[in-house]
């Protein structure tokens, strides 16, 4: 590592295949803890190249344990976090907005390393087992029409450097890559991200895939339609950007997505807000984000009709069904 480290230092950069050996020795634990947080500070020094992020992508899905689930047309809905702004856990309700529509949904998401409580926290919280069982998985996606993916469980350069994350606090290149190394391969992603340049890293990779995928970026900095704002979308197909009052029917303040001070206050909100209980502003930002993730499906003829389906599973109660039921399973 220290060889590399000198040659980093050098303001040099690395190939796609040198930062493949890199991630992969520190999922074989090769290098102490002060080796790794160097590591990962270079890149919150300067921009990450494509090169080196497609070799960190490489080496997560060659270590990663896959997940099956029979073909199944599953949707992402994740963000790169990172991005200061402690609102409540927007995609992860979203994912039950959508699972509530009939659509299958495959979670892929981690504890909150620079946010009080990130998916995997939350989840965690309101009683969710990790596994990486695919059976286990798929007999979710039957039931409730989610499952939830911790990352650290299918991804051992993940779990190697979970604490020097959290210790750390800052955003790094890992939130860059988890929206895009989900073991289940899903069909579709709707991935936030936090700023303009990561957009256009996302769309040049997800190109690539040859699956349909919506970029989100609200323009003031948040990783997700957040409705404080204009908000940038980009798709397989172009870019535009959407004002608030096109996507959510309105401004909402950033006070009015504020994700609370605790794991547990994280909770109580998300379950407040899925039972319907939601404030104003805080459905309107989750029926948008979940719209968008309908419309990226390509299943819905419009913007509008996709907004309908979000609003019909939030307020019959089908998203907090799919909720009760992917939690009953566990027992």
């Amino acid at each position: 590592m220290k060889k590399i480290l000198h040659y980093l230092f050098e303001h040099k950069t690395l190939s796609r295949a040198q930062a493949e050996e890199v991630l992969v020795n520190i999922s074989k634990n090769m290098y102490n803890e002060s080796e790794i947080a160097a590591f990962i500070t270079v890149f919150l020094m300067r921009s990450i190249t494509i090169d080196e992020l497609q070799g960190f992508r490489d080496a997560l899905l060659e270590l990663c344990v896959r997940v099956d689930l029979n073909g199944g047309d599953v949707i992402d809905i994740v963000g790169t976090g990172g991005d200061g702004k402690n609102t409540f856990n927007i995609s992860t309700l979203s994912c039950f907005i959508v699972a509530g529509t009939g659509n299958k949904v495959a979670k892929h998401g981690n504890y909150g390393a620079t946010s009080v409580s990130g998916s995997s926290n939350v989840m965690e919280q309101l009683g969710y087992q990790f596994k990486n069982d695919t059976a286990k998985l798929q007999q979710e996606i039957d039931a409730a029409g989610i499952c939830f993916l911790h990352a650290p469980m299918f991804h051992p350069a993940l779990k190697a450097v979970g604490a020097i994350r959290k210790n750390l606090g800052v955003r790094t290149f890992f939130n860059m890559l988890g929206p895009m190394v989900n073991p289940a391969f899903p069909k579709y992603q709707l991935v936030g991200v936090y700023n303009l340049e990561m957009a256009r890293i996302y769309n040049y990779l997800l190109q690539h895939t040859g699956n349909a995928f919506t970029i989100i970026h609200a323009l003031d900095g948040y990783d997700e339609i957040s409705l404080t704002g204009d908000t940038k979308v980009i798709t397989n197909t172009g870019e535009k950007i959407f004002s608030a009052e096109t996507l959510g029917k309105r401004m909402v303040n950033a006070e009015d997505i504020y994700g609370g001070n605790t794991v547990e206050d994280a909770a109580k909100i998300f379950l407040k807000i899925l039972k319907g209980e939601g404030t104003w502003a805080q459905n309107a930002v989750v029926l948008a984000n979940s719209a968008m993730a309908l419309q990226c499906t390509g299943k819905y003829n419009s913007y509008e009709n996709c907004y309908h389906a979000a609003v019909e599973s939030l307020e019959s109660g089908k998203a907090y069904q799919s909720l009760q039921q992917l939690i009953s399973v566990q027992s």
